[in-house]
């Protein structure tokens, strides 16, 4: 769905999963600056928005994801995530109950898989999912930001900034009043920073939850039985994750980015060494330069100096072996 935010002054179509909406309007550190100093908004309209209303939503809700929302309090920001049968990842869910109806974005396109899902699970609960992307937009106003929020839009507040859930037909007046827009590389850019991981970015066909560290803010450990548990409670009580992610310094006197999926070996070893990882999102950053998320093997060093590609990176801990 392409956003009529595209038609401001410099946008630049956003490519890839990300196609719709625009990955910068023609100054990239600006407008990074900008979101770091909690001023303009991002357009993320391009993401799917499902929502789930009934008198049984959060019980059901409980039931299926990785999250315990039995009893989540309206206006809670939560996240939480649906798992394999073999507790691989399958869905991120980026949620907001409101007091009748939870309110939910996702990645773009995964919201039918998604939805398919949960209406193969709903028996005889109350419960109605719907798909709204075609008339909710996303909309990311930064941390700190003190713009006002339009009457009636349902907000879902977290530590890195508030995600509004406003009707599509009225997405060019927010723009007018609350710009300057952002676009996604800068938003991409403050995610890196803040080590968040993405589906389809750090993950893979599987990715468990434990690489990405997502356990505490999307998995609780504490909850009843849901798919993939089997798995989270294994390797949480008796084992390690294969892999874990990490963030990159990179060398800035390269030209060129090295783009996700580069292998990733020790540099020891050489660019012939033996693969042990790879970049997952690769980003300009506004203070810190070049820098990226990867997820490496488990036992790869903590202190090992590392090569993507060609480019020489230094890591620091996210997740730790």
């Amino acid at each position: 769905m392409k956003s009529p935010l595209l038609s401001l002054p410099g946008a630049v179509p956003a490519e890839g999963v990300d196609e719709g909406v625009a990955a910068h309007y023609g100054d990239l550190f600006r407008e990074q600056r900008a979101l770091a100093d909690g001023t303009g908004f991002v357009d993320l309209s391009h993401r799917g928005v499902v929502t789930v209303s009934g008198d049984d939503r959060l019980s059901w809700l409980h039931l299926l994801l990785t999250q315990h929302v039995s009893e989540l309090p309206a206006g809670e920001a939560t996240e939480a995530l649906i798992l394999s049968a073999h507790g691989h990842i399958e869905h991120a869910l980026y949620l907001v109950d409101d007091g009748t109806t939870v309110w939910a974005h996702v990645e773009p396109g995964t919201q039918d898989a998604l939805i398919a899902y949960l209406e193969s699970m709903k028996f005889f609960y109350r419960v109605e999912v719907a798909d709204r992307t075609a008339d909710i937009a996303v909309v990311h106003l930064p941390a700190g930001s003190i713009a006002e929020v339009p009457d009636g839009v349902v907000v879902r507040e977290t530590a890195y900034g508030r995600d509004l859930f406003l009707p599509r037909a009225e997405l060019e007046s927010f723009a007018a009043s609350h710009g300057p827009a952002a676009g996604l590389l800068a938003y991409e850019a403050l995610r890196v920073e803040q080590h968040r991981p993405r589906l389809g970015f750090e993950t893979d066909h599987r990715t468990i939850p434990h690489e990405l560290g997502w356990i505490g803010t999307a998995v609780h450990l504490q909850k009843g039985c849901y798919r993939g548990q089997e798995t989270v409670a294994r390797v949480q009580n008796l084992g390690k994750p294969p892999r874990r992610l990490v963030f990159l310094h990179l060398d800035g006197s390269e030209v060129h980015l090295p783009v996700p999926g580069t292998g990733i070996r020790v540099a020891d070893e050489g660019p012939e060494g033996r693969k042990v990882g790879f970049v997952t999102t690769s980003v300009r950053h506004h203070e810190l330069g070049p820098v990226a998320l990867a997820l490496v093997k488990r036992n790869v060093p903590v202190d090992a100096r590392l090569l993507a590609g060609e480019t020489a990176a230094a890591q620091e801990v996210v997740v730790e072996p």
